[in-house]
């Protein structure tokens, strides 16, 4: 049994077929999502019931775009920048698929194999106890009766530094940008959200987040995605990039969690517009 973590699919349903094809995925083996299973490519709602299907061999943690879909759902939003999602909204299993979506966590870890995933990252100021917690907060939200006004609050870049005493939508708000959204920070922890370049990009007084030191060290090897420029290097054995840009055309990646082999496929699934930033 080998346990596979693959990078955003953002609807590419084709090249995740071909990728299971490369990695010889059989009935035992299991599968990580880093999140941003939709958006962007044409196959988002076969994604959705190809994972959600796989039952208890499947972990997913959420993405910024994955969110999006849910606040389009409980029409906290209105999707402005493409249609790709039109096809989930008019779907019959349109609020199984949902239900399902807004169930997954933010984070998930297996201590024996000394891996922790999450879609954009964990910030250097939090350890892995109160990244536990703080990602338990968003998740009972989302699980709840209120579901629907979280969403209706969750869009915005304020505030953008995190204090112990923050409350109520601008706590949640702040906890899911770093768990999502989150690519260029500051020391003191101030997120930078227009950035979406390669490591060397980043604006000054910013710094990846996985290249500031930690306040305190994670137990576990870090997995994520979200950052398509990155091409799934961070020069860092610990810190693990898995999005390698298959929805702009680049590929498809899977890490053995086990053996620590990155399997790619390519893909032609997307073609970005000259005005679109990997993101």
């Amino acid at each position: 049994m080998a346990t596979y973590a693959i990078g955003d699919i953002q609807g590419c349903y084709d090249e995740l077929m071909q990728l299971l094809d490369l990695i010889n995925f059989s009935d035992t083996d299991h599968l990580w999502f880093a999140g941003d299973l939709v958006n962007r490519g044409q196959q988002s709602l076969e994604v959705l019931r190809f994972v959600s299907g796989l039952g208890e061999r499947a972990q997913c943690v959420l993405g910024n775009h994955d969110l999006h879909l849910l606040a389009l759902h409980y029409g906290a939003t209105r999707d402005k920048r493409n249609s790709t999602l039109r096809q989930v909204l008019q779907a019959p299993d349109r609020d199984e698929l949902m239900n399902w979506l807004r169930h997954r966590p933010l984070l998930v870890e297996d201590e024996q194999l000394g891996y922790i995933m999450t879609h954009a990252g964990i910030p250097h100021i939090w350890s892995l106890g109160k990244a536990r917690k703080r990602a338990q907060e968003v998740e009972r939200m989302l699980r709840s009766n209120d579901a629907g006004d979280f969403f209706n609050h969750m869009y915005g870049n304020k505030p953008d530094t995190w204090h112990n005493d923050l409350e109520g939508w601008a706590r949640l708000r702040l906890i899911t940008n770093y768990f999502t959204r989150m690519r260029f920070i500051t020391p003191n922890g101030q997120l930078e959200f227009n950035g979406n370049g390669e490591a060397e990009t980043a604006p000054e007084g910013f710094f990846p987040w996985y290249a500031v030191r930690r306040q305190s060290p994670l137990p576990r090897r870090q997995l994520f995605g979200h950052w398509a420029a990155l091409m799934g290097s961070t020069g860092q054995p610990e810190t693990i990039a898995l999005d390698t840009g298959c929805v702009w055309g680049f590929s498809l990646s899977a890490f053995c969690l086990q053996s620590q082999v990155m399997t790619r496929c390519s893909c032609t699934a997307y073609q970005p517009k000259p005005h679109e930033n990997l993101a």
